[in-house]
């Protein structure tokens, strides 16, 4: 099973870290253009809760339904129940590295759905997009988060 990890800093304290994440909003906060989250559901962020979302990836829509655990203070899972892959289960963890400075890593293990959805899963959820989307999403915490600031 392919897996995907990185990792970087932000410069805000672990709480800061955790309340972005735990916003509803926060999806729609880290994607790049063109590719546009459309929220249908989404429960606070808690053990068992939901999000149901299309993403837009132009004018082509691919409807997610994943289900949080482990949800904390370090961090969260999100696991797809109804989506694009075969299975995605996407590991946020957070870890204070000194009181402003907070190292966020992200682990994904997935597996492509057979066919043509595979194909369109190979080709937008390959490590050259999940490396330049988590790029963008990297930028964008640390956007978010020094805006918070204020």
């Amino acid at each position: 099973m392919p897996t995907f990890d990185t990792s970087f800093t932000v410069p805000a304290p672990l709480e800061r870290v955790a309340a972005f994440h735990n916003d509803t909003r926060a999806l729609k906060k880290l994607n790049p253009p063109p590719i546009f989250a459309q929220l249908h559901r989404v429960d606070p962020l808690g053990e068992g809760s939901l999000s149901e979302f299309t993403l837009w990836i132009g004018l082509l829509p691919i409807r997610w339904r994943a289900v949080h655990s482990g949800v904390s203070l370090h961090g969260f899972t999100d696991t797809q129940e109804r989506g694009p892959l075969a299975y995605w289960k996407h590991t946020h963890s957070f870890a204070a590295l000194d009181t402003n400075t907070t190292q966020i890593s992200e682990q994904i293990d997935y597996q492509y759905a057979p066919g043509l959805k595979g194909l369109l899963s190979r080709l937008l959820f390959g490590k050259p997009g999940l490396t330049l989307l988590f790029a963008w999403r990297a930028w964008a915490t640390r956007r978010a988060l020094a805006g918070d600031a204020n």
